[in-house]
């Protein structure tokens, strides 16, 4: 039988970081003001971290038979959390802001460190789900930059049920291409074939500032611009599943971006569906049918939204808010305190005082707060800059019973 001692291995080696005794190189980590020497040891950082192996086989001693590197990029708050890591093999996450975590993440990456960075994807998406939507933007694409599959499949998977999460934000004209295909090429992202090829023109356009904004107005040399811009993204739109009614609306006045073989097969296809093609025909996507009810039953509370989510709690944590007009804060920006935090598939109802309005979001993401923003709503109807809370939200039909 073997015994393992790992847990007073990780305090001793621990304790030699925070003595460095004999220690053989330093590392100069962060900027100025705010950067920070660690004195260290070659043999276990090289033996932890292929990183520091590279880096100290390129780097030579100075007069005191040190090895001094510098790590300019990377944050002593940052640092401090991995070299404990490298020496005693623990790490502790709970005190650490979300943002912090990423960047560690990130940190991680950089320095070689696969196991921290299996870890920290796993823990962002488990315990952090929310923060990942709010800032999904910037995740999507650095998951891409940095090879992140955890988190990438987390974001796809977000993307294809929740489409507007990525198509209306206000980065999405600065996708850079290769994620722009990753999402198109989504087989079931759940948005109709017409409106992908929209927002892939918008994301052309937006790369091509000078193309004149009266389609009217364009020359060959402006569809030939267009063209080019969209090279990649284009093979990727299934066009045999859009309806000749919208080929005829969308694609037709773009026919130009098309080579003459496939737009000829294009409509070929609506005028005779049984007529060979030569064209390569993608299958549809798998877009999920969503079903409304139909009338409201007279069942109790089954006329309530939060019956339609199945979402309904108890009758101790119902919330009640005071009219919010002309106050300093909304108690609608905060709705969701307490026993509500971090619950998912929630509706939130509420009455304009002004305008007698009801109005409403329902928020289908697990881990994500109740509020009406923008990382859950795809409709835009009204913004208030005076306080009321609500950016997005879709409207209820109230039926008394």
């Amino acid at each position: 039988m073997t015994t393992k001692f790992y847990d007073r291995l990780s305090n001793d080696l621990t304790q030699l970081l925070e003595n460095p005794i004999d220690y053989n190189v330093t590392i100069e980590v962060g900027e100025a003001p705010n950067n920070q020497i660690f004195e260290v040891h070659s043999y276990i950082l090289q033996s932890r971290c292929p990183y520091f192996k590279t880096k100290f086989n390129e780097s030579r001693f100075n007069k005191n038979h040190v090895k001094e590197l510098k790590i300019p990029n990377i944050s002593t708050k940052v640092f401090n959390v991995i070299i404990k890591y490298i020496y005693g093999g623990t790490i502790s996450l709970e005190k650490l802001e979300n943002a912090i975590i990423f960047d560690l993440l990130m940190a991680s990456h950089e320095l070689d460190l696969d196991e921290l960075v299996e870890h920290l994807q796993t823990h962002l998406i488990t315990d952090n789900a929310s923060w990942l939507r709010l800032n999904f933007a910037h995740v999507y694409q650095t998951s891409f930059q940095k090879n992140f599959e955890i988190i990438q499949n987390f974001c796809n998977n977000i993307i294809a049920k929740h489409p507007n999460t990525i198509f209306e934000s206000e980065d999405f004209n600065s996708l850079p291409e290769d994620l722009l295909i990753s999402i198109i090429r989504l087989d079931d992202l759940q948005l109709e074939e017409d409106k992908i090829w929209d927002y892939v023109i918008q994301w052309g356009k937006a790369k091509n500032s000078n193309l004149p904004a009266n389609l009217n107005e364009w020359t060959s040399d402006n569809f030939s611009t267009l063209k080019t811009t969209l090279k990649n993204c284009l093979p990727h739109i299934r066009y045999f599943s859009i309806s000749g009614e919208l080929t005829l609306k969308k694609l037709y006045p773009y026919q130009q971006l098309f080579e003459p073989k496939l737009w000829l097969d294009i409509l070929t296809r609506f005028l005779d569906p049984n007529a060979p093609i030569s064209s390569t025909i993608l299958p549809s996507r798998n877009i999920l049918k969503k079903t409304l009810p139909t009338r409201t039953t007279p069942i109790p509370n089954k006329s309530r939204p939060s019956y339609w989510t199945q979402s309904y709690f108890r009758e101790d944590q119902k919330k009640s808010y005071e009219p919010c007009e002309n106050k300093q804060e909304s108690p609608y920006e905060r709705p969701c305190e307490g026993s509500y935090r971090w619950v998912s598939n929630t509706v939130i109802v509420v009455k304009v005082e002004s305008t007698g309005e009801i109005i409403g979001g329902y928020n289908p993401l697990t881990g994500k707060r109740s509020y009406c923003g923008t990382a859950n709503y795809e409709k835009q109807i009204r913004f208030n800059e005076d306080g009321f809370s609500v950016e997005e939200f879709e409207v209820f039909k109230v039926s008394p019973k």
